[in-house]
């Protein structure tokens, strides 16, 4: 027995060292090590926790806010957030908003197309009118330049402050474009009676804002007028035509096979211009369409191999990715264009029986410097006599040899034929196709209505504004094609333009009641492609963390911020317009990236009808379910909102200031109380959210006196340690209180409009408040803000407590309080408790003094507020210490998440009408970025880690009633082998084949409703030249020519 009993420990011993080494990446040591008494750090733990959380109380007010609510427990209602009839609410509310904008739209189209019925085209037409770009320039004499008359300007806070005119819209017109060509003149002139629409529609609808007409003809007429300046070139790139929008509302659906001849000779400059070509065709292209690029000579070449016989989705991404392919092409060899002809062909027909494209248009795009035959076999054996596919053909180059060939392919298949010879031609050129497509539509006198995806475009001069004082502004479009009604031009079809209105995303989100969702929950809707419309991950991140959204936030899926849902099953619901729920945990991140809170949410979604919109909500499951209602008087009420420290959420819609210009003036402050008061009865306010305010307002009036006494007692606070004490209840009310003067704040930012993170916005509590509402009722959570400069470390420290109604899990988290300290005034905090010892003598055994211990506190996510090395303040511990984190690890101290599972994908800005662009390295990866939460059940834990020649000892101990923990490493044993634990995102590159895959994978995705593809009035002659033809087809083709172009 004695035998296997010494067998037993020795195996026992050879495990410890084996899985000791083994966690540490080490190898097997002998050596000494020092031990830290456990409760010695203990003592100190709990000396200062004591001591901290005695300031925070007592400075914050925090039990008499509790004791306070306490008071009211027994007046107010708890109610249980039924999530399907809130969301199905909200789905209600937009549709109605999303309504008046499309009838605001449908106005513009009626007026349009009445104006041009009347107008009679006048080839010597001289209109003097609103050029946007020389409004109000002067010669050298002082004269107004043609065209640029006086035009008043004046800045209007409903448009961001702008200078605008809203008595009359102006017009622009690109670089490339004559301004007196006669079809622009004649179009200015009948589209001028717009202007009267234009002031209608925002006198019915005050939350209006841009509004336009893009002519089929370039121009582009925008109200309210504002002026338009040319780049650092003197250029205006901007084309109505290729906007998102525009191609939404002009065509429909469609897969496109474009073919590009790369036979020897199309060499330099033809190549060049091909190029350009197939790049200005993809900027045509949308989420709603499908492609593939062939490149021929006597072979095939597909531009992405990958995607050899299939095409894909014309996102964003997919557009991106195949531009760069574009620049490996070169020219070589002789052009069989009849194996790509057929090859097109063939894919096309496979596609559209696979059911994944548009079901609608397909299209062939030919772009060559010639060709030798009409092909009129392949065009019998595959399209003829339905023509299904139509046929786009560009000649390339100044010579007109083959010109014949090209036009009769273009015009026996319902298609157009046009010749491009410089760059400066290929934009103007390729948005003929456009006009193509769109006859059946127009033929059909079809008004869909379009929505676009959350977008920013950057050329325009209300965006170019913008960035540089206030950030873009993320928006959605609605757009109506506007159609020529003159019988005599019926069958061909005659596309005017496009009307649209900007929505921008605020406005979305001020039908959404975020006081309803709780502290963590959400709104967010989603497009019929699964991209996002609203949410509050999309928005502009930062540059340390590297974390990178699209900079024109086009093209963002739902699963790329719903990243947990790996299997799509929220996205694909809403997608295909299901009403239902689902329930996942979640990784949301907070505090520049650098956080992450760990809770599960259940999601309740819905469609939005009458858009190709789905709308859900997401509630945290806990306090974040529940609601309450409590009940006072106006007068109790608007007393407590006397107070000139009160303040309410800006972004929060309390009353509706929008709808007459006479309230826009007013903080949502001054709104309540006039409201309340009678005076402003043509204000719309929320009656039950006001009543709330209300209520939070005279609960947390007390404590302003509190805190007045406090700053006024000379023995308190007298080296101003606490800077800063602030509350925030559920209704985004809040109040602050300075113990220090405002120009002594060592945090000028903090809960200003600069701070975003730390104030209520529109979608989002302040981060003090939400993280506070995830510790411990009672416990405070502590924080070193994080700068965004790497240089400038963080001096303060912030702390705050959340206030519950009861004291279990289905409370309500009524309020949140807190402070702001020195930096320096908490550390001298710490550093006196760590010299404390429990010897009778006062002399202590071990001491943070001590050159052979470090000492340091660090919070819940391992970021470090305390070490002896003042630099170290604000690193993550890891990097610090990576031998001890790396054991905190695998003893389960601390949990490491990987969070964001982003696509990092092709990264540009919104230069589409540019043909020089910016050059992107493009490789799929996705990123990962790691973030750590301390395991909540572990109080104290001690270890020991076998290093080179040593053993490293440590001991944690958690600080009482707070999210902090003390942390004594020996000084004496180097672990210099274990590599420091970074927060350095991890970037996962894939192989050829798994790059394959994911460029091969589509995601579900639902059909826009309705489809033009086609229509038997079509007059097919109007096709670029058919004028020209002399192409010599057999005379068996005879008759079937005779019917093809009697259609």
């Amino acid at each position: 027995m004695p035998e296997n009993l010494n067998l037993l420990r020795a195996f026992g011993g050879f495990f410890f060292i084996f899985w000791t080494a083994f966690n540490t990446a080490l190898v097997d040591v002998v050596g000494s090590e020092q031990q830290i008494p456990l409760s010695v750090v203990k003592l100190w733990a709990s000396a200062f926790g004591g001591e901290i959380k005695s300031i925070a109380a007592k400075y914050s007010g925090s039990q008499l806010l509790q004791k306070k609510y306490k008071e009211y427990e027994k007046d107010v209602a708890i109610e249980e957030i039924d999530g399907l009839q809130l969301v199905k609410k909200l789905a209600k509310n937009m549709e109605e908003m999303f309504h008046k904008k499309s009838e605001a739209v449908r106005r513009l189209v009626e007026a349009a197309e009445d104006a041009y019925l009347k107008h009679e085209f006048d080839a010597d037409l001289q209109y003097e009118y609103f050029n946007a770009v020389l409004i109000n320039e002067r010669d050298e004499e002082g004269n107004y330049l043609e065209l640029g008359k006086e035009f008043i300007l004046v800045p209007n806070d409903h448009f961001n402050n702008l200078p605008v005119n809203i008595s009359l819209s102006d017009v622009q017109v690109p670089t490339n474009m004559y301004n007196k060509d006669p079809a622009i003149v004649n179009g200015v002139y009948w589209s001028e009676s717009l202007n009267k629409v234009f002031v209608d529609n925002f006198d019915r609808d005050p939350s209006l804002i841009w509004q336009y007409f893009g002519s089929a003809k370039g121009f582009f007429r925008q109200y309210p007028g504002i002026k338009w300046e040319p780049d650092e070139n003197g250029v205006i790139a901007f084309d109505c035509r290729n906007r998102k929008w525009y191609i939404q509302a002009a065509t429909s659906p469609k897969d496109v096979v474009i073919l590009v001849d790369v036979s020897g000779s199309m060499k330099g400059l033809r190549l060049t211009i091909a190029k350009q070509t197939v790049s200005s065709i993809l900027d045509t292209l949308g989420d709603d369409d499908f492609f593939n690029i062939i490149a021929y000579n006597e072979e095939l070449h597909y531009v992405e191999p990958c995607l050899n016989g299939t095409l894909v989705q014309a996102d964003r991404a997919n557009k991106e990715h195949f531009r760069e392919h574009l620049d490996k092409l070169f020219a070589k060899g002789i052009g069989m264009l009849d194996i790509a002809l057929n090859e097109a062909f063939n894919m096309l027909n496979e596609f559209n029986h696979t059911g994944q494209g548009s079901i609608c248009s397909q299209a062939i795009m030919l772009i060559t410097d010639g060709a030798v035959d009409t092909y009129d076999t392949i065009f019998a054996k595959y399209n003829w006599p339905d023509r299904k596919v139509r046929i786009f053909t560009y000649l390339i180059g100044r010579e007109a040899a083959f010109a014949d060939n090209l036009k009769w392919m273009a015009c026996a298949n319902k298609g157009f034929f046009t010749q491009i010879s410089t760059l400066a031609d290929v934009q103007e050129n390729v948005m003929e196709y456009l006009h193509v497509l769109s006859r059946p539509k127009v033929i059909d006198q079809e008004h869909d209505v379009v929505w676009t995806e959350a977008y920013i475009d950057s050329t325009l001069p209300q965006a170019q504004k913008l960035a540089d004082d206030q950030g873009l502004v993320l928006m959605t479009t609605v757009a109506m094609p506007v159609f020529s009604k003159q019988n005599e031009t019926r069958s061909k079809g005659i596309l005017l333009g496009v009307v649209g209105t900007d929505v921008p995303v605020k406005e979305l989100l001020k039908t959404i009641p975020k006081y309803k969702l709780g502290i963590h929950g959400y709104a967010f809707a989603i497009t019929n492609n699964g991209y996002i419309l609203t949410h509050p991950e999309l928005r502009p991140l930062y540059e340390e963390g590297k974390k990178r959204r699209k900079p024109n936030y086009s093209s963002v899926d739902l699963s790329e911020v719903e990243w947990e849902d790996r299997d799509d099953v929220l996205r694909n619901a809403m997608v295909n317009r299901k009403t239902g729920k689902f329930s996942m945990e979640v990784k949301k991140t907070v505090d520049k990236g650098k956080r992450v809170l760990v809770m599960t949410n259940d999601y309740y979604y819905t469609d939005i009808k009458g858009t190709p919109f789905s709308l859900g909500v997401a509630l945290s499951r806990g306090h974040g379910k529940y609601f309450f209602r409590g009940n006072v008087t106006v007068e109790e009420g608007l007393h407590d909102l006397e107070h000139p420290d009160v303040s309410l959420a800006d972004e929060w819609s309390y009353c509706n200031t929008d709808l007459h210009p006479e309230h826009r003036q007013m903080t949502q402050l001054e709104a309540i109380k006039r409201y309340l008061t009678g005076k402003e009865p043509l204000l719309q306010c929320d009656k039950e959210l006001i009543q709330e305010v209300l209520f939070d307002a005279v609960v947390s009036a007390p404590i302003e006196a509190y805190w007045t006494s406090l700053a006024l007692n000379k023995s308190e606070n007298s080296d101003k340690g606490v800077e800063v004490a602030f509350l925030g209840t559920r209704t985004g009310l809040s109040r602050i209180n300075l113990f220090v003067g405002p120009e002594q704040l060592t945090n000028q930012d903090f809960l200003t409009a600069e701070d975003k993170e730390n104030i209520f916005n529109a979608d989002h509590f302040p981060l003090w408040y939400r993280r506070a509402a995830e510790q411990i009722p009672g416990s405070f959570v502590y924080s070193i803000p994080f700068s965004t400069e790497t240089a400038n470390k963080s001096n303060v420290v912030t702390a705050s407590t959340a206030i519950q109604l009861l004291d279990d899990r289905k409370s309500p988290v009524v309020a949140a309080v807190g402070i702001q300290m020195k930096l320096e005034f908490f550390q001298r905090k710490f550093w006196t408790a760590s010299r404390q010892c429990a010897s009778l003598d006062g002399r202590c055994a071990i001491s943070c003094d001590d050159e052979t211990i470090n000492c340091y506190l660090i919070d819940n996510n391992g970021f470090i507020l305390v070490s002896e090395d003042y630099q170290q303040t604000g690193y993550f511990f890891g990097e610090v210490e990576g031998a001890v984190m790396n054991k905190l690890l695998t003893m389960g101290s601390f949990k490491r998440f990987l969070v964001e599972f982003n696509l990092c994908s092709w990264w540009h800005s919104d230069l589409t009408a540019k043909a020089q662009r910016l050059k992107q390295t493009l490789e799929p990866c996705d990123t990962e970025y790691p973030a750590f939460v301390s395991e909540r059940t572990i109080k104290e834990t001690m270890g020991n880690i076998a290093c080179d020649d040593c053993f490293k000892s440590f001991v944690i101990q958690q600080i009482p009633s707070s999210n902090l923990f003390m942390v004594v490493v020996d000084n004496e044993c180097f672990c210099d082998s274990v590599p420091p634990i970074t927060m350095a995102p991890i970037e996962i590159r894939y192989n050829e084949s798994l790059k394959c895959e994911r460029l091969k994978s589509q995601k579900i995705r639902r059909r826009p409703e309705s489809c033009h593809g086609f229509h038997p009035e079509e007059n097919a002659r109007e096709c670029g030249g058919v004028s020209g033809l002399s192409a010599k087809p057999s005379l068996v083709l005879l008759p079937l020519l005779l019917t093809i172009f009697s259609r």
